[in-house]
């Protein structure tokens, strides 16, 4: 690495910073110190985008041919679906899309800069937007900055930076601006002379030179992700596949109706309307309307009611399907904060003289280093201890922390002590603490030991020690730290998220399981799980190291049992989610940082929070308004509601859709005459279109919530073709009623009588269906009617009302006989009947009905 003299001159820049026509100069030339954001979309953008959903293109198709066939109601019905779609789509995007340009406006914007006026000129330090630094500026930073560029450190004092958007470490990184520091580890983020974009300030202070702005940093390089291609998720996933299914039918449909009605019945070229409304009603028409409603209810709820942005509609049900959360522990699980576990004397027994030793330390070198604020770690001392316990010493000097010594030492007058001596207390690593110890190497050995039991045990270790010194004029300097007395150890853990207990049980009652993957020790992470109340088993814990020696098999067998992922660098979060759902997982991933972005795109749902660096939260699919589980437990309950509505009516429609269609075939072999007249067929899949809108609204059982809603194509057509045929079997049943039961003029020959008497079955049939396989097994008692219910009585008063009535003559229906109704009553009661008796004859079918529901 460079040293400072020569950075410094290969940026043609000094400690006085620029001026500021070299400024001006380098902005033109290097350009604004910006990221490249994604465009929100055009409204016409986003309209076109909806025809890409398959369901959506497959109505457009069949819209299209019947204008070709001069069927022109059927075409405009179809067509106005698919507008209606694509505008609820459109707009729904469109709404998160305004949510995150407001996020975006949340971001801090400015750096506190040292320029000057002319050459001569001293330099003045001023507040500039970050957008106008440039390479070889020299800007401030101090408690709580956000690092605005790639910088290279001039001068720090006590500075530690949060590094984990970056790497993932949860602890801060010590940074020091000497040259001699080398990591030992030497990548560039381990360099302490080295702070990247994206990091914050912990504590101290310090100043640096800009090194790359714009294009050049590392968040830049990030950002290219964004371009790559996203894999499909559970919810395209599933829906291309039953596109699939129903593609194939249709497209067998009308040449079918066209041959059976061609060779048994001589008719040819007229059938074709009738066939491409045979087609038409094995299509669920209301499907993109139906989806995009419930998804873009849910999420407009979870944005008034918990801060949720859904910035990808089909992301909500990819929510609903998830069966595996992988997350970071830092900020999620833990807070970003350690809290003191004990205090402990050298042979590991509580010792309160130890926490007061280290909490001394910590008070007076915040006091006298004039620090602005202690970091996490004295943070966390001064918490716990008594505060009268510090204010008893009285400070003399302090030598504050840096990343070459790694401990801090406070010199205070003790107590008691004798007049002319003062006592050195010394705190920080235990490695650098032990070498300045007057202790035997069996005994350091020995302490070292008990420390390492202890970190491997997840938790942080400080070691404290002590010495007296004759009182002096000249300061004290780190030369003096040296022949100390070993006092003990401070042990630290992650401080628990406040919520995060409660949520990750929801989440296990919901049959979502959780898998930490972390930059951290393995040890650490094992103890907030622990503390949590997750069981890790032995083999549950995989190192980075371990994993790079797995192939993509092995890889895929080792996820479905490792609960704790350590010391993952972004290649091994992106391998270990692709494993995942090589292993039939849905998988959502929570993360915030840059080296968070390549699992949050490789995921089937990107989860993100507010505060998550930009290229993160605009990669996100989901962005909660806080770091918090218990916001993905609302999401994850909306996404079921939303599924489970669309699982219901895809059942319950393509059933009714599957039996009608065979029953059309059928009946095209018996009957002389078209078993239903296209416009009949229209007004029948209008009224049950209508219908069927109910299930955008319709509260699903609470049994939902509690496994992953998965459209799964395979299933799904099992369960359609049982029941699709005893939809059948009722039609067929409806023909012998008007054989066997009607003489006369209101025979099968009257064809008027036999269309009004069928429509009016199918309608009946399909309210039917739709309250017995909404209900289930399980129904729920002495509830009052839901959406479904009532679109269901109305469906059930059309198809009695509606062959009486005026509208009804226009359509070809006719008035029935008394008796047919009652032979209908009859009919139906064995249908119902026959509902559960197909469901229990298959128990398979039923688990995943209700898997499903």
């Amino acid at each position: 690495m460079p040293t400072l003299l020569e950075t410094l001159r290969r940026l043609d820049s000094g400690p006085r910073g620029l001026t500021e026509t070299q400024a001006e100069e380098r902005l033109d030339r290097f350009g604004a110190n910006t990221l490249p954001m994604q465009r929100d979309p055009s409204w016409p953008r986003l309209l076109v985008r909806g025809l890409r959903d398959p369901f959506t293109a497959v109505l457009l198709c069949l819209g299209l041919v019947s204008a070709t066939v001069t069927s022109w109601g059927t075409a405009c019905v179809i067509l106005l679906l698919v507008a209606v779609s694509c505008v609820l789509r459109a707009t729904g995007e469109h709404r998160a899309d305004r949510s995150m340009a407001a996020l975006r406006d949340l971001v801090a914007t400015t750096a506190t800069v040292l320029r000057r006026p002319g050459e001569e000129a001293s330099p003045r330090a001023r507040e500039i937007p970050v957008a106008e630094l440039v390479p070889g500026d020299v800007i401030r930073l101090g408690p709580g900055d956000v690092v605005p560029a790639d910088v290279r450190l001039l001068r720090a004092q006590g500075l530690t930076v949060h590094q984990a958007p970056l790497t993932g470490e949860s602890a801060p990184a010590a940074k020091d601006a000497a040259d001699t520091v080398r990591a030992a580890g030497g990548g560039d983020f381990d360099r302490p002379q080295l702070s990247f974009q994206g990091s914050s300030i912990a504590s101290g202070s310090g100043t640096a030179v800009v090194l790359a702005t714009g294009a050049r940093t590392r968040f830049a390089a990030a950002h290219g992700a964004l371009a790559a291609r996203r894999q499909a998720g559970a919810f395209d996933r599933s829906v291309h596949g039953i596109s699939w299914i129903l593609i194939r039918f249709m497209l067998l449909t009308p040449p079918l109706v066209l041959m059976v009605n061609a060779a048994l019945r001589e008719r040819g070229p007229e059938t074709l309307p009738f066939a491409v409304a045979v087609a038409v009603g094995l299509t669920p028409e209301m499907l993109p309307v139906i989806v995009t409603t419930c998804l873009a209810r849910g999420a407009a709820q979870l944005a008034r009611g918990h801060g949720v942005i859904v910035k990808r509609l089909p992301a909500l049900h990819d929510l609903g399907a998830v069966d595996v959360l992988c997350l970071d522990k830092t900020g999620t699980l833990t807070q970003d904060r350690p809290t003191v576990h004990r205090a402990l004397d050298p042979y590991g027994r509580d010792d309160p003289a130890v926490l007061r030793w280290a909490a001394v330390n910590a008070w007076w070198t915040l006091q006298l280093v004039d620090l602005p604020a202690p970091d996490a770690l004295d943070d966390a001392l001064l918490d716990v201890a008594d505060e009268d316990d510090p204010a008893a010493y009285e400070g003399v000097t302090a030598i504050p922390f840096d990343a070459v010594r790694r401990l801090a030492t406070a010199v205070v007058r003790t107590p008691g002590a004798p007049l002319g001596t003062h006592t050195l207390v010394v705190k920080g690593a235990v490695e650098a603490v032990l070498d300045r110890c007057t202790a035997t190497d069996e005994e350091r050995a020995r302490l070292l030991a008990l420390a390492a039991v202890h970190a491997d045990d997840g938790l942080r270790v400080l070691a404290v020690a002590t010495a007296e010194r004759v009182s002096r004029i000249r300061d004290f300097t780190p030369a003096d730290e040296r022949g100390l007395t070993f006092r003990g150890f401070v042990t630290l853990r992650d401080a628990l998220a406040p919520t995060a207990a409660a949520a990750l049980e929801v989440l296990a009652d919901r049959g979502v399981t959780v898998r930490i993957l972390t930059g951290d020790h393995p040890g650490t992470a094992v103890r907030a799980c622990r503390d949590l109340g997750i069981t890790v088993p032995e083999d549950g814990v995989l190192t980075a190291d371990r994993i790079d020696g797995l192939t993509e098999p092995e890889l895929v067998e080792a996820a479905a049992r490792t609960v704790v992922f350590a010391r993952c660098a972004p290649e091994h979060k992106v391998r270990i989610a692709a494993a995942l759902r090589a292993g039939g997982h849905t998988v959502g991933y929570l993360g915030d940082g840059v080296n968070d972005l390549p699992a949050l795109r490789a995921a089937d749902v990107g989860i993100a929070p507010r505060d998550a660096v930009p290229v993160a939260r605009e990669s996100a699919d989901v962005v909660l308004a806080e770091k918090d589980l218990t916001a993905i437990g609302h999401a994850v309950a909306a996404g079921r509601h939303a599924g489970g509505n669309i699982a219901a009516y895809l059942r319950i429609t393509l059933s009714s859709n599957l039996g009608n269609v065979i029953a059309m075939l059928g009946a095209g072999l018996l009957l002389p005459f078209l078993p239903m007249l296209p416009a009949q067929v229209l007004a029948q899949n209008l009224c049950f279109d209508a219908a069927q809108l109910a299930f955008a609204y319709d509260r699903p059982h609470p049994r939902v919530l509690r496994r992953p809603t998965v459209l799964r194509p395979r299933d799904l057509l099992r369960f359609i073709t049982g029941f699709g045929a005893l939809n059948a079997v009722a039609d067929l049943a409806t023909f012998g009623v008007l054989a066997l039961a009607l003489r006369g003029p209101d025979a099968l020959d009257d064809e008027a009588v036999f269309h009004s008497g069928w429509f009016s079955e199918n309608l009946l049939t399909q309210a039917a269906v739709m309250l017995l396989l909404r209900a289930g097994r399980h129904r729920t008692q002495g509830r009052l009617p839901g959406p479904i219910g009532w679109a269901a009585a109305a469906l059930t008063a059309v198809g009695l009302l509606l062959p009486l009535s005026p509208p009804g003559a226009l359509l070809g229906l006719t008035a029935l006989p008394p008796l047919y109704y009652l032979l209908l009553a009859a009919v139906l009661g064995l249908y119902a009947a026959g509902l559960p008796a197909v469901g229990a004859r298959d128990a398979r079918l039923v688990a995943d009905l209700e898997k499903q529901a």
